[in-house]
C-alpha cells in the first residue's frame, strides 16, 4: 500500500505543474506578423523617424510632426496612401524632405501605418 500511497501523492504534487506548464503553452500556432509590415516600420523608421513618433507609444523629436499612430485622425488612409505613392506628402512642418517610394514601399508603409492606428 506504501507504492500506491507515494503515486497518490505525486500525482497531487505533479498534477499543478503539468496543468501550469501546459496553460503556458499555445494552444496553436500564432500567425505571423504580415511581412509588408515589418518592411514599412523599417523604411518609415529611416526615412521619417527623425521627426515622427513611428512607434506605437515614441513622441515625435520634431514638433511639428504627427505621430504615425494619429495618422488617421488627420487623414483618410486612402488619400495618405494616394499622397505617398503620388510623392505628394504636405507637411506642418516646412522642413519636411521630399520623400519617393516605389508602389511596394507605398504598401508596406500604408501597411505599417493602418497597423498603428488607435
Amino acid at each position: 500500500m506504501g507504492g500506491r500511497t507515494l503515486q497518490g501523492a505525486l500525482a497531487v504534487w505533479l498534477a499543478p505543474a503539468l496543468a501550469a506548464v501546459l496553460a503556458a503553452a499555445p494552444a496553436q500556432a500564432q500567425p505571423r506578423e504580415d511581412p509588408s509590415i515589418e518592411q514599412g516600420r523599417e523604411l518609415v523608421e529611416i526615412n521619417c523617424g527623425k521627426c515622427h513618433a513611428v512607434e506605437a507609444a515614441d513622441a515625435s523629436p520634431h514638433e511639428g510632426a504627427p505621430p504615425f499612430r494619429t495618422l488617421s485622425e488627420r487623414f483618410p488612409m486612402d488619400a495618405l496612401e494616394e499622397a505617398f505613392a503620388d510623392g505628394h506628402i504636405y507637411a506642418d512642418h516646412p522642413d519636411m524632405p521630399e520623400f519617393i517610394a516605389t508602389p511596394e514601399q507605398v504598401d508596406a508603409i500604408i501597411a505599417y501605418i493602418a497597423s498603428l492606428q488607435e
